[in-house]
């Protein structure tokens, strides 16, 4: 699930899922909530996502929070979630109208995970 993420970003989802009891993700996209990630430099596939979104006006407050709901629209996929289901889950978490919403789950899939492309 997506929603207000506190923690560094787990490499499994399914250690996230358990770690966290419930939802994970997008309120701190949008920076509506605080976010402890480890400070790194952004590489080219992060710039150009970040991009992605600032062209199609979704503004971020965190460029590393955005980068990690990204990641984290990608493991929802990998669970099997549906695309349509994730970008509801996004929309509601979030001020993000459905085409936004919509847009940010498929740049996150461009970008992280385009085996889920399709």
């Amino acid at each position: 699930m997506i929603a207000n993420m506190m923690s560094t970003r787990v490499h499994s989802p399914g250690a996230v899922r358990s770690l966290l009891g419930g939802p994970v993700l997008v309120v701190a996209v949008l920076g509506l909530a605080g976010l402890a990630t480890p400070t790194a430099r952004a590489d080219a596939v992060d710039d150009k996502f970040l991009a992605a979104l600032k062209s199609h006006g979704v503004t971020v407050q965190s460029p590393q929070a955005a980068i990690v709901a990204g990641h984290e629209v990608c493991d929802e996929l990998d669970l099997g979630r549906q695309k349509p289901d994730v970008a509801a889950e996004v929309m509601q978490n979030s001020n993000l109208d459905s085409y936004k919403a919509g847009y940010f789950v498929g740049v996150s899939i461009a970008a992280f995970c385009p085996r889920n492309a399709g």
